[in-house]
């Protein structure tokens, strides 16, 4: 096992879209630890210096040199894994997260977001971060503690699928901007390409389940991953999993189909870890899960489906 650091800079960070046809930036083994430094913001999102907000000088470079997608999201990778093949799998922790700027923004759009015939008017905001207590503070006088992830994090999709935005989640990851994947958790993604290739980026400092404006307290964050590939396994969508419970996800323009989505995943979970038939996993899911609405701005819409670890039975023979 070793360690690498790969940070943000024109050569390693693509902007706006995933494609499986990307050389990788980085190449590792089973079991290796990489440090990924991740930027947030367009040139429109930036915060006027004048008022105290520092832009990293990483950001500036990618801005002036990047080559623009369809989407607005900045992703650092490829990583790719030696010996990953299509329909492996990829386990992904998620070591820990570190702050690299001490402001966030968030944006409402025209036509954007889950209510744009309430909110018609473009207001973008930026707000400093004190990363030592662990806090936002709010124009109106609130103070939030944070809770960073990453919104954006998979592998590349199929080849056939061409050159993808970063905007809609689907079975290779993407933005499926779910909150429950901070520091601890751990994200397992079926394998399209040889060497999985693996991105990340869109971080947030905090966001609730449905994201309903559009964005998040979006900022430039810093993550520890370690990277496991699995031979064997066998996935569709994204799953993971924390200390404490299990999650099973589902991406679809429809809630409903999305919400379908994450339930049969879990119920098919529950059956290969506990022996339980499918009804009685069914049963269990009505009794013992939650279905979360993930967000509903990405036109694919998400769904999480969450149990806890405490509440699935042990394995039957």
């Amino acid at each position: 096992m070793a360690d690498h650091i790969l940070e943000a800079t024109p050569a390693t960070v693509r902007w706006g879209y995933w494609d499986g046809s990307l050389d990788p930036v980085l190449t590792i083994v089973s079991g290796d630890r990489v440090v990924i430094d991740t930027l947030s913001g367009e040139p429109e999102d930036l915060p006027d210096e004048a008022l105290g907000f520092t832009v990293l000088d990483a950001h500036r470079a990618v801005l002036q040199k990047g080559e623009r997608g369809s989407g607005p999201h900045f992703l650092t990778g490829p990583i790719a894994i030696a010996g990953a093949e299509p329909g492996d799998v990829l386990e992904v922790l998620v070591e820990s997260i570190d702050y690299l700027q001490d402001w966030g923004w968030n944006v409402q759009l025209p036509l954007h977001g889950t209510l744009p015939e309430d909110f018609p008017d473009l207001r973008r905001l930026h707000v400093p971060i004190d990363t030592a207590r662990g806090e936002v503070a709010m124009p109106w006088g609130q103070t939030l503690a944070l809770s960073p992830f990453f919104g954006n994090i998979g592998v590349a999709p199929p080849l056939a699928h061409g050159r993808l935005s970063s905007v809609q989640p689907r079975a290779f990851g993407g933005n499926m901007d779910n909150k429950e994947l901070g520091a601890g958790a751990t994200l397992y993604f079926p394998v399209f390409r040889p060497g999985a290739l693996f991105s990340v980026g869109d971080g947030h400092a905090l966001q609730g389940d449905g994201e309903v404006c559009l964005s998040a307290i979006e900022t430039a964050l810093r993550g520890s991953f370690r990277f496991v590939l699995h031979k064997g396994w066998s996935l569709k969508v994204p799953r993971a999993e924390t200390a404490e419970t299990w999650i099973t996800m589902g991406f679809d323009p429809d809630l409903d189909d999305a919400a379908k989505q994450a339930l049969r995943e879990m119920i098919a979970l529950i059956c290969e870890i506990s022996g339980l038939s499918p009804q009685d996993a069914y049963t269990l899911c009505s009794i013992a899960a939650d279905l979360r609405i993930t967000q509903t701005v990405d036109q694919e819409k998400g769904v999480h489906c969450v149990i806890a670890k405490k509440n699935l039975p042990a394995k039957r023979n």
